[in-house]
């Protein structure tokens, strides 16, 4: 018996030991994740880094949610050179009659070098809310400078929570020099998968605490003040020459082709439009900024017939230099520059369907990639016509229908590939009749803003559009637009427009300031029209805020703008019913003779009548109108109606209404005694 308890004692001390080693395996196995879970846990207390989730609570707004400015950091892997987008709001509960669109995309997406009411999806706003005034619209712009379709694809993959109606994509040109770009100097080296791992380890603390040491460690060896003074562009380019078809050129547009067909495959599964843009740039106007030069021992004819060319062309012998240009491209037709040449000497002659063959070869020759190749629009073209809910709206075809010889150039792009602002209008027009086609717009054509209307009434200042040449003209002073400048390009500084459009392009006021400045100045000099042009500009800037509409629709008012000033007194009603703005509307609806308009916003100011005026017989005398306007649609010939509803709206103090139906009697019964005696006491009112 005790050597039988003995054995089973060494028997139990051996299995104990074994399970004493395996937990010491399990947790030597566990401790480095326990470890490193710990010290990420400890960063988010100390609220060490970045919370990179898309959106984040509005800061003073907590019913609103708004783009988080860190969202970019994901993507950047030199944070000194990361971009921050738009401030525009959305409500975290989504109200009905909503019509919530998302923008995603690039520089020219965001409205570069104008931003603010310059970008093509604030043309868009203004259009919508006028020609879909019972809509509440949110129109959230989530574009960044310097990103490509890594970006845009993984804020696609986030939009989905947020409800969103209806998403517009615009991107294409940064997929070499964007961020993670395969020419860029931000990119990371491997296969997609590798990539998209890095973009998720990102999330954690540790690995942002790890990279910013290793960037502060960078920052200690000599030559880090190297890129000081330079453009983001230039700071981004590292491989300068991509040539046509090369491994680099392949892998940009395969990383373009998978990064927006995954964006696209979630956005189809959860059946949200997308309407998908081409993208344009310039093709004449702009010379290539970098040409492959040929073998020189391969080709030696090539050099002396295109610098034979070029000094034909400095000689003005556009004959003799075409011919040179033409010898020279028989030897080596991969010459960006050639192209170029021979596209502007047919295109001076009026050939301008053989000159956009030129032009076109010459873009996608260009070896600096800063423009899309023209691959790129057919691979948008083929994702559009792979996902039912994805729509193509095509930027391209409106350009060139807006060209001379459908030849895009400087008319409608301000450098290589940033619209002006007709371009930005343009691009608007297309994706608003992109939508409309596909029902998310409805509006009848009686109610419809037209593109001339659009143009004629966007408010746009100045200070916009100095801005935006100041900002260009200082780009095409760097590389690589060192020798693009033209007369046209100028920083003069002459008036104070000028002087305030150059401070808000080179950061020394913002917008915002600025704008405050223009108003306060206008409204000083009693410049009724500009001042209102400042308030509807901001309340583009800020439609979630009734104040701005409230401004616009005084000084419409003031203008005698009728209908603009009941449109906006209606925008900031919906926002923030008051009784002020209840009385100017049925005020200004009996004006235009909507008496059925004015009803609501008079029971709404009798219910909420603060001011203790006398209502009640204002809207006995507008039933009196409405019953007697009945009478008239059925009897659309009886004066003694007409001349009724007339008297009426007059002893309500309604002249403007009165005069109306005076004139509508007057053009049927040009001496109707009644109806010329109600016109005499109203020339005396």
């Amino acid at each position: 018996m005790n050597r039988t308890r003995f054995h089973d004692y060494g028997t139990q001390a051996v299995l104990l030991q074994k399970k004493r080693m395996l937990v010491i395996k399990i947790i030597s196995i566990f401790f480095p994740f326990i470890l490193l879970g710990g010290i990420e846990l400890v960063l988010r207390l100390f609220h060490y880094g970045h919370d990179l989730r898309l959106f984040i609570t509005a800061p003073g707004n907590s019913d609103y949610y708004v783009l988080n400015p860190d969202a970019s950091s994901k993507y950047f892997s030199n944070q000194e050179i990361a971009t921050t987008g738009n401030a525009e709001l959305f409500k975290k509960t989504k109200d009905t009659n909503t019509l919530r669109i998302f923008v995603l995309g690039e520089s020219t997406t965001i409205g570069y070098p104008y931003f603010h009411n310059g970008s093509f999806h604030r043309w868009l706003q203004y259009r919508l809310m006028h020609n879909c005034p019972d809509k509440r619209l949110e129109i959230i712009n989530l574009s960044l400078t310097g990103v490509n379709s890594y970006t845009v694809a993984g804020f696609a993959k986030e939009l989905l929570p947020y409800q969103p109606d209806a998403v517009l994509i615009y991107t294409g040109h940064n997929e070499y020099y964007g961020c993670l770009g395969t020419g860029s100097t931000d990119k990371i080296a491997g296969n997609p998968f590798l990539i998209h791992l890095v973009l998720e380890l990102r999330e954690f603390r540790l690995t942002q605490l790890i990279a910013n040491t290793l960037q502060k460690i960078a920052r200690l060896k000599p030559g880090n003040a190297e890129g000081a003074g330079k453009t983001r562009m230039e700071l981004m380019v590292g491989e300068q020459q991509i040539g046509l078809g090369s491994p680099m050129y392949e892998r940009g547009l395969a990383q373009f082709t998978a990064n927006m067909d995954n964006a696209l495959r979630r956005l189809n599964e959860a059946k949200v439009p997308v309407f998908f843009s081409n993208v344009v740039s310039a093709e004449k106007d702009l010379f290539p900024f970098v040409s492959i030069l040929p073998d020189s021992t391969k080709f030696p004819a090539f050099a002396p017939l295109y610098q034979k060319g070029e000094a034909l062309i400095a000689a003005g012998d556009s004959a003799a230099a075409q011919n040179a240009f033409l010898a020279a491209d028989n030897i080596y037709p991969v010459h960006a520059g050639c192209n170029y040449y021979l596209g502007e000497l047919l295109f001076r002659r009026g050939d301008t369907v053989n000159a956009k063959v030129y032009f076109d070869k010459a873009r996608d020759l260009d070896a600096l990639r800063f423009r899309a190749p023209s691959r790129l629009n057919l691979i948008i073209l083929e994702l559009c016509s792979k996902y039912k809910n994805t729509h193509l709206v095509d930027a391209s075809a409106v350009f060139e229908a807006n060209s001379k010889g459908h030849i895009i150039g400087n008319n409608l792009v301000l450098e290589h590939v940033h619209p002006n602002l007709q371009g930005y209008a343009l691009l608007s027009d297309a994706f608003y009749n992109a939508m409309k086609q596909q029902g998310i717009v409805k509006v009848t054509a009686a109610e419809e803003m037209s593109f001339a209307s659009l143009q004629q009434t966007m408010p746009l200042t100045p200070v916009d559009s100095l801005a935006g040449a100041y900002k260009i003209a200082h780009l095409k002073s760097s590389k690589p637009f060192s020798n693009a400048l033209t007369k046209n390009d100028t920083t003069l500084i002459i008036n104070a427009y000028e002087q305030l459009a150059y401070e808000v392009a080179f950061r020394k006021t913002s917008w915002a300031a600025a704008m405050k400045q223009l108003y306060e100045g206008y409204h000083q000099q009693g410049d009724l029209a500009g001042a209102g042009r400042i308030a509807e500009a901001m309340v583009q800037e800020h439609p979630t805020e009734s104040g701005w509409y409230e401004d616009a629709a005084n000084y419409n008012g003031k203008l005698n703008n009728i209908a603009a000033a009941t449109f906006y007194f209606k925008q900031a009603f919906k926002l923030s019913p008051a009784f002020n703005t209840a009385r100017m509307l049925f005020v200004l609806c009996l004006k235009q003779d909507k008496a059925q308009e004015a009803l609501p916003y008079l029971d709404y100011a009798i219910a909420n009548n603060e001011q203790h005026l006398k209502l009640e017989p204002v809207k006995a005398s507008l039933m009196q109108v409405l019953q007697l306007q009945q009478v008239a649609a059925r009897e659309p010939a009886n004066m003694a109606v007409l001349i009724e509803i007339a008297d009426r709206y007059f002893k309500m103090g309604n002249k403007e209404a009165a005069e109306l139906y005076v004139e509508k009697i007057l053009q049927a019964s040009p001496r109707n005694k009644e109806a010329l005696a109600l016109q005499s006491q109203l020339k005396k009112a």
